[in-house]
């Protein structure tokens, strides 16, 4: 199989003398307010520096276009889409496969249409877990891997084509039997070949998966494309008990320049619980 981009480490010759800033979006649904617009507002009083949007099935993010034009006009930060579906590019079934495919296709065009950085997705969610009975998934680990490699392949064309990146999220072992840990996401992007295609840090899931989660960020370093936070819990950074001070050590150390993207739930009052979020972070490093 050819591929038309080499994947190759990319590294920042100046991390290691300086820090690089910390970008820290918010994912939409967290935010109140009835627009992206009202929304924003609530976020920049929070200390945020961006919106991370949730692309749902259907192609409903491609109808939301007229609004996130708009909202891109009036200086909303859209840098990122999480993809919100039933059935990802791993699923069991060949239509799922390709019915999510085309989907995310569609939200990576979206988002580079208006200026955005990328969309993220992971293998697989809630298909398969070994840690559940029966145990044994109904496709070996070889077809697994040629099934992610192909889709990471026929994604990351489209991406790159897009000008965008395909960001690959490792879940924990209760929802996804693929792809765990930083160091599987890694060898899988490897294994396509195309540079649009990046790995996500979501540090809940690290919690569960990673012996050393900061050692895990400094080893994927190269191919890190984005960053999801929320606490061991999975409530607000703050609300557990994760090594945060490590891990953005780990991340300044990799000098990774992308954005902290919240995905939470929401411990105490909401709309406090989240504005809490920046500068909790902030001190933390």
């Amino acid at each position: 199989m050819s591929h038309p981009t080499t994947s190759a480490p990319r590294t920042d010759p100046t991390a290691a003398n300086v820090a690089p800033a910390l970008r820290i979006a918010c994912q939409e649904q967290l935010l109140p307010g009835d627009t992206l617009e009202q929304k924003w507002e609530f976020a920049l009083a929070a200390g945020y520096d961006a919106i991370e949007l949730r692309g749902k099935a259907g192609f409903a993010f491609r109808e939301r276009l007229p609004d996130l034009r708009r909202a891109l006009a009036n200086g909303v930060v859209m840098p990122t889409v999480c993809v919100d579906m039933l059935h990802f590019f791993g699923a069991f079934d060949p239509d799922l496969r390709r019915d999510a495919i085309d989907q995310l296709k569609s939200q990576l065009s979206v988002i580079a249409e208006i200026g955005g950085r990328g969309a993220m997705t992971p293998a697989s969610y809630g298909m398969f877990s070994r840690r559940l009975p029966p145990f044994e998934p109904p496709r070996s680990e070889a077809a697994d891997r040629e099934v992610l490699v192909e889709g990471l392949v026929d994604l990351g064309t489209h991406a790159a084509t897009e000008g965008v990146e395909l960001y690959l999220e490792p879940l924990n072992r209760y929802e996804d039997h693929m792809v765990n840990r930083l160091d599987q996401a890694v060898d899988l992007v490897k294994a396509a070949g195309i540079d649009a295609v990046r790995v996500v840090a979501d540090t809940y899931h690290m919690n569960i998966e990673e012996d050393d989660p900061a050692a895990a960020v400094r080893a994927a370093g190269p191919y890190l494309g984005h960053v999801q936070v929320s606490d061991s819990n999975r409530f607000q950074p703050g609300a557990g008990h994760l090594d945060w001070p490590a891990v953005l050590g780990a991340l300044d150390a990799v000098g990774y320049q992308g954005y902290l993207a919240v995905e939470c739930r929401l411990r105490g009052e909401p709309e406090a619980a989240v504005a809490s979020v920046p500068s909790f972070l902030r001190r933390q490093r």
